[in-house]
C-alpha cells in the first residue's frame, strides 16, 4: 500500500506543475455550470434540487474523462518511461492502483469545486442534502469506472489520440448500452437474459438512481466491478506489452 501512495502522490502532484490540471478544472465547472443554467433550467424550473445539474454529468463525463485517462500510459508508453516505473522494486498493480487513485482524487477536487451551486440551492429553497451528496458520490463512482475504462485503454497504444477515440467508443457503447435502440440490435437473436444483462450494464440506469438520492447496493457495486475488472484488464494488457 505504500507503494501505492507514493505513486499517487508522484502522480496527483504531476497534475499540478503543468497547466493541464488547472485547464480541465476551468473547462468541466464552466461546462457544468453551462448546462445546469441553460440547458437544465436551473433557475426556471423552481424547485431546490440539482437534477439539472446531475443529469449532464454522464455526457461531461464521456468526453473530460477519456481526455484525462489518455495520458496515464499512452504517455509513458510514448516516452519510454514505462519501462522505467516497471523496473522499479514495485509491482504492475501498485502502479496501475497508483496512478488511476490519483486522477480519480483529482475527479473528485473538481466535482467538489462544483460546491457553490449545491450552497445555491440551499438559499434559494430547502432541497434534501441527503439525496445531493448520495447523488454527488454516484457522480464520482460513475467518473470513476470512465477513468478505469480509460487507463485500461491507454495502456494498450503508445498515441494519446487513439487511446482518448478508443476510450470515448467503449464508454458511449456502457452509457447507452441500456437503452432500446441499443438493445434492439440483439433482439432477434441473442436470448433475452444475455439481452436483459446488457441493459443491466448502462452507466445511465445505475446512475439515474443514485442522482435522485436513492442508495442502491447494487447500482455501487455495479460502478465498482467496472472499475476492479477494467483496472485487471489493465494489468492483463500491460503484462502483455511488457512481454511482446
Amino acid at each position: 500500500m505504500g507503494n501505492t501512495l507514493m505513486i499517487m502522490r508522484r502522480e496527483l502532484a504531476s497534475y499540478f506543475a503543468t497547466p493541464v490540471a488547472y485547464v480541465f478544472i476551468v473547462i468541466f465547472l464552466i461546462m457544468a455550470a453551462a448546462m445546469s443554467f441553460y440547458l437544465g433550467g436551473f433557475y426556471e424550473r423552481g424547485i431546490a434540487d440539482l437534477e439539472p445539474f446531475f443529469v449532464f454529468h454522464p455526457w461531461l463525463y464521456l468526453f473530460l474523462v477519456p481526455a484525462l485517462g489518455m495520458r496515464l500510459w499512452a504517455e509513458e508508453r510514448k516516452s519510454g518511461t514505462i519501462e522505467l516505473l516497471l523496473t522499479l522494486p514495485i509491482k504492475t498493480g501498485e502502479a496501475i492502483l497508483g496512478k488511476f487513485l490519483a486522477a480519480w482524487v483529482f475527479l473528485g477536487l473538481a466535482l467538489a469545486l462544483t460546491f457553490p451551486i449545491w450552497i445555491t440551492v440551499n438559499y434559494l429553497g430547502d432541497p434534501d442534502n441527503g439525496a445531493i451528496l448520495t447523488a454527488y458520490l454516484g457522480s464520482w463512482l460513475m467518473a470513476g469506472g470512465f477513468l478505469a475504462i480509460s487507463s485500461c485503454l491507454s495502456a494498450a497504444t503508445r498515441n494519446q489520440v487513439v487511446a482518448f477515440i478508443l476510450a470515448v467508443v467503449v464508454c458511449f457503447l456502457f452509457l447507452l448500452s441500456g437503452l432500446p435502440m441499443v438493445l434492439d440490435l440483439f433482439r432477434g437473436w441473442l436470448p433475452q437474459v444475455l439481452i436483459d444483462t446488457i441493459a443491466r450494464m448502462s452507466f445511465l440506469e445505475h446512475f439515474n438512481a443514485l442522482s435522485r438520492g436513492v442508495i442502491d447496493v447494487r447500482d455501487v457495486v455495479y460502478f465498482s466491478l467496472v472499475i476492479g475488472v477494467w483496472l485487471i484488464a489493465n494489468r492483463v494488457v500491460l503484462e502483455m506489452k511488457r512481454g511482446g
